[in-house]
């Protein structure tokens, strides 16, 4: 009886390497696997590329400061309103209305400037806005955007939203 008690013991030795894992390869296993089951699109990967390829390294960066997503307290009854962006960046203020029919905004303080509407790799609608710093597009942009205004020699990019 004692000779099966010491086979039984033989049976759970540890096994050689117990507690030392070896993980260098597990990072490139990883990728391997998500890059199999859940492939980053390519057109996304393009569209990504594209868009820090339009990065404007001179440029100032105006960040969202009010969203009416998040910020607004919601009206009872409203349908389809309009999603009003504030971006702001030293003396500048952007507000910037989204509604279904296109964009429409005013700079703060008043002046005339050339905008762009970034909605992908390449810039879309060339805006421009008049002496009292309004612009409008009729193109509602449908995914991210961002704008990039040139005024007085200066560049500043919005933060990217999506429209």
């Amino acid at each position: 009886m004692d000779d099966a008690m010491d086979d039984t013991d033989d049976t759970f030795e540890e096994a050689p390497g117990d507690g030392e894992y070896d993980d260098s390869g597990l990072e490139a296993e990883l990728r391997e696997a998500a890059a199999i089951l859940d492939p980053v699109p390519a057109e996304l990967r393009l569209l990504a590329v594209e868009a820090y390829a339009l990065h404007d390294l001179d440029a100032k960066i105006a960040e969202l400061t009010f969203d009416s997503l998040v910020d607004a307290i919601p009206v009872r009854g409203a349908v389809d309103v309009p999603r009003m962006l504030t971006f702001h960046t030293g003396g500048l203020t952007v507000d910037v209305e989204v509604t279904p029919r296109g964009i429409m905004g005013q700079l703060l303080p008043p002046q005339s400037a050339s905008i762009e509407v970034l909605d992908g790799p390449r810039a879309g609608a060339a805006l421009t806005a008049d002496d009292m710093g309004r612009f409008t597009s009729e193109a509602r942009p449908t995914g991210p955007f961002a704008l990039r205004l040139r005024a007085g020699g200066e560049v500043v990019v919005t933060e990217w939203m999506r429209a």
